[in-house]
């Protein structure tokens, strides 16, 4: 019966194009007409992670929830966390439309947004009246047009160190002309030192440390790894999210949407994006949080992406075929997944398929 719905509530969001759709999703949200999901408190799913207590391993990524409308509503799907953004200080209205499309037959979707939200100030309005103990994370980016990408991401932590809970630099977008450039050795190192310089000050001047992630594409080569790996480690970042939308096509069956450029997210990423992460593992070592990102669809998806290093796991563009409440059904399945296990804590999956992942090529 739940999936007789959940296929009804697909086709009938499918009737609208995939960002009108999004809209639509957000407003039911925001309305309250999405039901809340009851989670039941397994304490074997509760992890502190770079200082935060998760409630349970699953969050939804950025890209959604771009402008800080309806985090405390995703928080109430069952996810232990969200992130909003990407933000940049300037609204900007992103790339021209049509700009999101649905590979129905892969459960893929290919965007090429360009970062649209509304900026800075419309999201911090939005965030600061939340008193909840919920974690938002607040995704941050630079402008199209900046002059200094680097002060861009500096103003985004200091302009929400008060409302954010963590904190994730997101150079890893492909549809922003020259931004995964600063994944570059010389550039990120600029821009890490920048960055926790920034946190640094306003820790001193609030008295609390907020973490920063990093947030990488997929579509590295081993030489790459070994330097972002290099200046992650040399800058004492708090973690790392691995990864972002793919500019490969390999593998899909349809090849009339695949020829839209954008990145690739959903099922189709999953493989690519597993890789890098224990990969990456391999390369920061165990103590170093890490959060997998890439074709999360249900709850063994999941513990594959800890068993290969990660220590929390982010899903979205798979909401786009499973509905609103695979975030229930994903914390559900990994209680079960437990029990099957036989372990006390899903702390102790982790890397258990590292060398599996780790040894395949990207």
């Amino acid at each position: 019966m739940i999936g007789a719905f959940r296929d009804l509530g697909r086709r009938g969001l499918f009737m609208f194009d995939p960002e009108t759709a999004h809209g639509m999703s957000i407003a039911a949200l925001r309305s309250g007409l999405v039901p809340a999901c009851r989670i039941t408190n397994d304490q074997r799913l509760r992890q502190t992670i770079a200082g935060l207590d998760f409630a349970n391993p699953l969050g939804m990524a950025a890209g959604y929830d771009k402008n800080a409308e309806v985090p405390e509503a995703l928080l109430k799907l069952g996810f232990g966390f969200t992130e909003i953004g990407t933000v940049t200080p300037k609204p900007q209205s992103g790339n021209p439309r049509p700009r999101i499309f649905r590979l129905v037959e892969d459960e893929g979707v290919i965007n090429r947004l360009g970062f649209n939200n509304e900026g800075h100030d419309a999201a911090f309005r939005r965030l600061q009246p939340i008193r909840g103990n919920g974690i938002i994370g607040v995704n941050i980016g630079a402008n199209k047009d900046s002059t200094d990408r680097i002060a861009d991401y500096v103003a985004g932590i200091r302009g929400f160190y008060s409302v954010a809970r963590y904190f994730t630099a997101n150079i890893s977008s492909p549809n922003t002309p020259g931004l995964r450039d600063l994944q570059a050795r010389e550039s990120l190192s600029a821009l890490l030192s920048a960055v926790l310089a920034a946190r640094d000050e306003e820790a001193a001047k609030a008295g609390k440390k907020i973490p920063v992630f990093l947030k990488i594409a997929p579509d590295l080569t081993e030489e790459g790894m070994d330097d972002i790996a290099a200046e992650v480690l040399s800058h004492a970042l708090d973690g790392l999210i691995v990864s972002n939308t793919t500019l490969s096509r390999d593998g899909l069956k349809d090849q009339v949407q695949a020829k839209e450029a954008g990145g690739l997210s959903g099922k189709p990423l999953f493989e690519k994006s597993t890789v890098v992460l224990a990969k990456m593992r391999r390369r920061v070592g165990a103590a170093l949080p890490i959060i997998g990102v890439g074709g999360v669809s249900s709850a063994e998806t999941a513990l594959e992406k800890i068993k290969a290093g990660a220590d929390l796991v982010q899903l979205y563009s798979c909401m786009v075929y499973e509905g609103p409440g695979l975030p229930g059904r994903i914390v559900a399945g990994l209680s079960k997944l437990l029990d099957r296990e036989r372990v006390g804590s899903i702390r102790e999956l982790r890397d258990s398929r590292l060398d599996h992942w780790a040894g395949r090529n990207v």
